[in-house]
């Protein structure tokens, strides 16, 4: 959140649209990536890893980068999943 904070110069509400936006945006991110070639896989991590930094998301930011780059095994999208439950659950939690 301090990221965040600071990223929308203290505006709570800002802050909390700005949250919800990348929830819905990572909605169904994970299903999509699986299905994908590894083109449009890299594509989808591309746009994550911009938009996790933005909201202050760095581990999902990472684990996206290494998604973009190639640089998985199998379980890392599993991993990414992970991660981006638990950023919805700290979306949810705020409301």
């Amino acid at each position: 959140m301090e990221h965040l904070t600071r990223q929308t110069l203290g505006d709570k509400a800002l802050a909390t649209e700005v949250l919800k936006l990348f929830q819905t945006q990572t909605l169904g991110l994970v299903d999509r990536m699986e299905a994908a070639d590894m083109r449009n896989r890299r594509e989808l991590a591309h746009a994550l890893v911009g938009s996790a930094r933005g909201v202050g998301a760095f581990r999902v930011a990472e684990c996206a980068a290494r998604i973009e780059k190639g640089e998985t095994g199998p379980g890392e999208i599993m991993h990414l999943s992970s991660l981006i439950d638990e950023v919805h659950e700290f979306i949810s939690s705020l409301s």
